[in-house]
């Protein structure tokens, strides 16, 4: 397919049939719906936000194409409150709620889900190709957060934002809540005075009657369909691209994320045209559960990465990555997950190493194999499989470092196997052929093999595909990249190891890559007083980086290092980030002592934090208040 030419609407001339392509609908286990037979095309959004209420209402028009003429529309709902649905010619249509097929384990037959909520299923007349489902949300509605002044930077004005990834979208959009069903949307939304409403869509201003209005033309998964409101600012940093933020923390914001533009130009040169017009960062308060969230167009992203020398921004690469891999291309179920996350790790690196040189990109590799490694050696091995079964399991069981670094390993594989200049070939093909599709591991089993792998037998000997997709650890040849300014860590560690003597480091111009590696080599053997030793010279409980200041916190906790218990209290109510909460909640879950600490801080700090950050460390300190 050729590529689109920039400024384009971006959407293939097949996009409109691309989500029947594979054959997830009815076959995803996360689902309710039966899209083979109804499936939704469009969704018109008409909202109000009441942060009074907290609760969001209004209605959704779905727009449906009938393969079953007879077959009802199968939606999926988590505790929305469905006041009526009405056809194409604004009649009633009989509609009901039950718990329907998709069950996980533990569930009754009796009861929906806990996890995947109810199927909303409504009887269509012969003649309707739409129907409006009129509903407000509920408490139950765990996408949304809605923030009191207080937990933003500003401190004035409340906040809301949605996160809808993985099966979340179904609750606050009554939809067919499956990365395999793309559908395009508009929206209205009608927000508070002096709050300023965003989604990840084209904005197209706010109307006469108040309402701000949005719409996306490209057909996107349900779970990239995001809604935030504040009081927030934009400025931009080139003609495509620029960040939101509340006013208090715009400014630093901007200058950390100044070089975005030329991370797009970079991915384009290596993997084809932007396809999405817009890429814009949207700042969000900092008990957003993840580092980032994709949203096309709107890219959310925590503040914890604002460090004030660009040393996280490898995040935004990220991000920006999902623009190709997972936006475009997306995993048709969440079994083939690892079609987002390790295509895009493996992009964003190559986005770092264009933008900030190959040292910086061999640097965050290193770092992300010997995360990996370590996380898999707690890990069963079902969990340690790229194409894992998640049979029953709810899909954010898979969410691990396998999809996102063994996944990026594997591609790795594949380009030392076959050359950089080939699998560069090979990517933008994939890309571009499968553009706007929802794809499953066998679409692309079948297509590396055809198009890489049947090319060059000799080469395709060294990658044992079966062995990357289907068994646990990593296969044995698997890419052990080396920094050498990591390297020159290790000499450091060796001379702490003999001396335990700060004063003898010679750490002036470590990034924060290097301290990580520094910090987590010298884990398994200091003591408190070693670590007492550190911060006297360092000060790192101080640290600003919060990169930096979660792995410190986790060894004192593990090394009884008192002096931290303070920082450790801020850190754990002010930040909302499961990827910091998970380990510091798992470390002082280790001991009695430490798990009465963790469950007085945890009653204080759980409603501040989003529904996904709270479904983990409900799970590790096993909350049942």
């Amino acid at each position: 397919m050729a590529a689109l030419p920039l400024g384009a609407c971006g959407r293939a001339p097949n996009s409109k049939d691309a989500s029947t392509r594979s054959s997830s609908g009815s076959t995803d286990p996360h689902s309710h719906a039966d899209p083979t037979r109804v499936r939704v095309r469009h969704v018109d959004l008409d909202l109000e936000l009441d942060f009074e209420a907290r609760e969001l209402r209004g209605k959704a028009r779905l727009a449906v194409e009938r393969a079953d003429s007879h077959a009802p529309l199968v939606l999926d709902s988590h505790g929305l409150a469905i006041e009526r649905v009405t056809g194409t010619d604004d009649s009633p249509r009989t509609f009901r709620l039950g718990a329907g097929a998709r069950r996980l384990a533990g569930e009754t037959a009796n009861a929906p889900t806990a996890s995947l909520g109810d199927a909303l299923t409504i009887e269509l007349a012969p003649a309707d190709r739409s129907v409006t489902v009129h509903y407000h949300t509920t408490e139950a509605a765990e996408a949304l957060q809605w923030l009191a002044p207080a937990q933003t930077a500003g401190g004035n004005s409340p906040f809301l934002f949605t996160q809808g990834q993985s099966v979340l979208t179904r609750t606050w959009i009554p939809l067919q809540d499956s990365p395999g069903v793309r559908v395009t949307y508009s929206a209205r939304v009608r927000a508070p005075r002096g709050l300023t409403p965003l989604m990840s869509a084209e904005q197209l201003g706010q109307g006469d009657d108040g309402a701000f209005r949005f719409q996306m033309k490209q057909a996107i998964p349900p779970y990239l369909i995001a809604l935030a409101c504040g009081d927030l600012t934009f400025r931009p940093v080139s003609a495509r691209a620029g960040i939101w933020a509340e006013p208090a923390i715009i400014e630093s914001a901007r200058a950390e994320f100044e070089d975005t533009e030329a991370m797009i130009a970079a991915a384009e040169e290596l993997f084809g045209p932007y396809r999405w017009e817009r890429y814009d960062i949207l700042v969000l308060p900092p008990s957003f559960p993840f580092g980032g969230m994709e949203n096309p167009r709107l890219t959310f992203a925590t503040p914890t990465v604002i460090a004030g020398d660009k040393s996280l921004v490898a995040l935004i690469a990220h991000e920006l990555a999902h623009s190709w891999s997972g936006n475009l291309v997306t995993n048709a179920t969440w079994r083939d997950f690892w079609l987002n996350e390790g295509f895009t790790v493996y992009f964003e690196n190559r986005i770092m190493e264009r933008v900030y040189g190959a040292e910086r990109a061999r640097m965050e590799m290193q770092l992300n194999r010997a995360e990996l490694e370590r996380e898999m050696a707690t890990m069963e091995p079902w969990q340690q499989v790229l194409h894992t079964d998640l049979g029953t399991r709810h899909p954010d069981d898979g969410f691990s470092g396998v999809p996102y670094n063994k996944g990026a390993l594997f591609l790795q594989a594949i380009e030392a196997a076959f050359g950089r200049e080939a699998f560069d070939r090979f990517l933008r093909r994939w890309f571009d052929e499968h553009a706007f599709q929802s794809v499953t591991t066998a679409e692309f089993r079948a297509f590396l093999q055809s198009e890489l792998l049947d090319q060059n037998p000799s080469a395709a000997r060294a990658i044992d595909v079966e062995e990357w997709l289907t068994q646990p650890g990593l296969p044995k040849g698997t890419p052990d990249p080396r920094s050498p300014l990591l390297e020159a860590v290790d000499r450091q560690i060796e001379r702490w190891r003999e001396t335990q003597s700060a004063d003898t480091l010679q750490t002036s111009r470590w990034s924060t890559q290097e301290w990580l590696h520094f910090l987590e080599a010298i884990a398994g053997d200091v003591d408190a007083a070693g670590l007492a030793e550190l911060d006297r010279r360092f000060a790192l409980t101080d640290a600003g980086n919060a990169e930096i200041l979660s792995v410190w916190l986790r060894l004192s906790i593990q090394r009884g290092y008192a002096a931290t218990d303070e920082a450790l209290e801020r850190f754990l109510l002010g930040i909302g980030r499961r990827k910091f909460l998970t380990p510091l909640y798992t470390q002082l879950a280790a001991t009695p002592a430490g798990r009465a600490r963790a469950l007085e801080i945890y009653r204080e700090a759980r409603g501040r934090y989003h529904a996904v950050a709270r479904g983990t460390i409900d799970g590790v300190l096993g909350w049942n208040e």
